[in-house]
């Protein structure tokens, strides 16, 4: 019997699968620059910047072998329509992959929906990827140690300990974690470590065009991103869960989900 099948029937009970809330706070910049010298690794998306073209979709799936028409992928765009009656439709069609090449809004098993356009009030873009927390639920929950977080942040999964049990994708309260179709094995967005850990940027923010998309440290006060958080108000996803994201947005709407 292979290792990862004797895993999965010998595990009976996990516990400690939750995050107190008592864990909730907003971050301080400061506090983050005074904690160590060396790296933190960062995320600033700037919902001004983007298009939703999908070039940063592509590239992803490229560079970490995610075959592109299986319908996950560790990065995606969401479109936001808000009508002027306050109605908000979002969508996603195939993770934004080719882009947004239609007005009309996909809302599954509805239908694809035409908005006039006298009927918006506005519409944005926002990129998602793993937000790569400081206090990452799904390291917590995982049985074996197959997920695990480095010195400098990036929340990873080793596939030669992943069992496959899934308590990492449900225990994830932003959706970013699927099973990979062809390792099956847990999956999602590493930050493109394999690259940032040799100095190079990470697929999707070299294939932004727009600059909508930027990875930094965030223990270098000199850094491009740590700049933006200390001169401007930035937002993150969720912050209500206290797993502090490590992935800022310029931007940041209330409708965004």
């Amino acid at each position: 019997m292979k290792r990862r099948d004797f895993l999965k029937h010998s595990l009976v009970f996990v516990s400690g699968a939750s995050v107190s809330l008592s864990a909730l706070e907003f971050i301080s910049v400061g506090d983050v620059l005074a904690a160590r010298p060396e790296v933190r690794w960062g995320f600033l998306v700037d919902t001004y910047s983007c298009v939703g073209c999908g070039f940063c979709v592509k590239a992803c799936k490229i560079e970490n072998d995610i075959p592109m028409e299986a319908n996950v992928t560790r990065t995606w765009v969401e479109r936001y329509v808000t009508l002027k009656d306050g109605q908000v439709l979002a969508d996603s069609p195939k993770g934004a992959r080719e882009g947004f090449t239609t007005g009309k809004i996909d809302q599954a098993a509805e239908g694809m929906k035409e908005v006039p356009d006298a009927e918006i009030a506005s519409a944005f873009f926002v990129p998602k990827l793993c937000n790569h927390c400081e206090k990452p639920p799904c390291v917590q929950v995982c049985p074996v140690g197959a997920t695990y977080q480095t010195d400098d942040g990036a929340v990873l999964v080793d596939r030669k300990w992943c069992i496959g049990c899934g308590y990492c994708i449900m225990g994830c309260p932003y959706g970013v974690r699927f099973f990979h179709p062809t390792e099956h094995v847990a999956d999602k967005c590493t930050f493109c470590y394999h690259r940032i850990s040799q100095g190079m940027g990470t697929a999707c923010t070299e294939a932004c065009p727009f600059g909508a998309r930027k990875i930094g440290n965030l223990r270098d006060p000199d850094d491009p991103i740590t700049r933006v958080l200390l001169t401007q108000r930035v937002g993150v996803l969720k912050d209500e869960f206290g797993t502090k994201p490590q992935v800022f947005y310029l931007g940041l709407n209330k409708e965004v989900r």
